[in-house]
């Protein structure tokens, strides 16, 4: 996948978010999207952004699990 459509999808999910309101779980599906595209540096920055913002989340949660696993 090009580095453009990354960014497109990224922009798609900003939209959805608003949609949604769920901004926890949108980050969450965009670090998942970034480590299945082998781009640990940004899926890393996603995840600690979402236990930094949204601690006490279902999302936070899952983030905390992945970056554990990431060490």
């Amino acid at each position: 996948m090009t580095r453009t459509l990354a960014l497109y999808l990224c922009f798609l999910s900003s939209l959805l978010i608003a949609c949604t309101g769920d901004k926890s779980q949108e980050m969450l599906e965009t670090a998942q999207f970034e480590e299945r595209q082998h781009n640990q540096t940004h899926a890393k920055q996603l995840y600690e952004d979402i236990v930094r913002l949204y601690p006490q989340s279902p999302a936070a949660e899952t983030a905390r699990a992945r970056l554990a696993q990431m060490e």
